[in-house]
């Protein structure tokens, strides 16, 4: 590959997402390195006044702050516009940073924005307590039903906000169908795709407007550093979401990018294997549960959307037992399996969202997504399935189950 055909768009464009997720958005320097150079620089130099002069004046193309732009970050930013299938992408520090930098750009007093209620408990946060602060009103609906985002729509109605499939009740959302339906009212719909990444859903091909991502996830997937990212048309990017990240400054650092570059290029591989087994273990665990939630099982209720919609199953599902005690007893007899809160991992991972992710949603709004007392998510990792299995298999036995 030569030093600039990783960032020459007429070309990556046309690589399949495997390739694109190795190669997409590399800019060799003159050393000529295999591996994405990390540029750890706040700032940088020009050789002349007019230079500087010229890029802040939008002139001359070139870096002048890594707050706004770094090789690094710039090369991640190509790679996941390009298997996003986006024209433009922008990361941040976290995937709350993206969230919240994808609503507040966008939105000021007296707008409107429909949310999906089932979503992870700082995005709830985000609709029921942030937006509100703002003078921007929310409403909360069940987006498994497309008619409801129809129904909540007002005059003033600017934005749908949803995830799909949800965190953590795994609810799948009809993506065309609610797309169609912000189109057609000139609604900007933000999808928040993190459970599926672009390598098993890519919400645009259905309609969406933006994605919005935690890279801390399936995109790092490695449990090892945090960032998030926003993709959308240029316009949107550039327009919208840079003059508000430009003086607000949730920046991704360039050591992170250029480990979430290394993540990405094994991102397919990971994420198609975990949802094999995912799937195996979600098999297993169906007989022995009062309930599960996973949408490549015929028995959740979406199983035919989610087939349409993603490419597999991807690694997390949920599933309820009786109760917080009996839970806790479950999460306290794993032996392989980690107690964690977070998801995405190489690693398997289980956590009991009513007493983290989501102990700060009020308890009536918990219920009222599905995340009760019973609910436990789990995230399938990269170990044999088997042993998954087997560590389930007797702490459900502990649990009495």
């Amino acid at each position: 590959m030569k030093r600039r055909t990783g960032q020459d768009q007429s070309i990556t464009r046309q690589w399949r997402p495997a390739t694109q997720a190795v190669r997409g958005g590399t800019a060799r320097s003159e050393w000529g390195e295999t591996s994405e150079a990390l540029f750890l620089t706040s700032g940088y130099a020009y050789d002349c006044a007019a230079d500087a002069a010229a890029r802040f004046a939008g002139e001359q193309t070139g870096m002048t702050y890594s707050r706004l732009q770094n090789p690094t970050v710039e090369m991640l930013e190509h790679r996941i516009a390009l298997l996003e299938g986006a024209e433009a992408c922008r990361t941040m520090a976290t995937g709350m940073a993206a969230m919240t930098a994808v609503l507040l750009c966008q939105l000021q007093a007296g707008d409107h924005v429909v949310a999906g209620r089932a979503a992870f408990g700082s995005c709830r946060w985000l609709v029921d307590t942030l937006l509100p602060k703002f003078g921007i009103e929310t409403t909360t609906i069940d987006a498994r039903d497309p008619q409801q985002f129809e129904d909540a729509c007002r005059p003033n109605t600017k934005v749908f906000f949803f995830e799909t499939p949800a965190n953590p009740t795994m609810d799948v959302v009809d993506l065309k169908a609610v797309c169609d339906i912000a189109r057609a009212r000139g609604i900007t719909s933000v999808v928040d795709n993190a459970f599926a990444t672009p390598a098993l859903q890519r919400p645009m091909e259905f309609g969406a407007d933006v994605t919005a991502y935690s890279a801390t996830k399936m995109m790092d997937g490695q449990g090892r550093v945090l960032a998030g990212a926003v993709c959308g048309t240029e316009a949107f990017i550039n327009d919208t979401l840079l003059p508000f990240t430009r003086n607000t400054g949730p920046t991704l650092s360039a050591f992170n990018a250029w480990v979430v570059l290394k993540g990405l290029e094994t991102l397919d591989l990971r994420i198609r294997r975990q949802s094999e087994n995912a799937l195996k273990v979600g098999k297993f665990i169906e007989g022995r549960v009062p309930r599960i939630l996973h949408p490549f099982l015929p028995s959740h209720p979406q199983h035919e959307l989610a087939m349409r919609q993603m490419d597999a199953c991807g690694p997390i599902f949920a599933f309820e037992v009786a109760g917080r005690t009996q839970a806790h007893a479950l999460l306290d007899a794993l032996e392989l399996v980690d107690i964690s809160n977070n998801i995405g991992d190489s690693r398997s991972l289980m956590t009991h969202p009513a007493s983290t992710t989501h102990s700060g949603v009020a308890e009536d709004k918990r219920l009222e997504m599905g995340v009760t007392e019973g609910l436990l998510r789990l995230n399938v990792g990269l170990e044999d399935a088997d042993d998954v299995i087997a560590d389930i298999d007797q702490a459900l036995t502990a649990a009495g189950l």
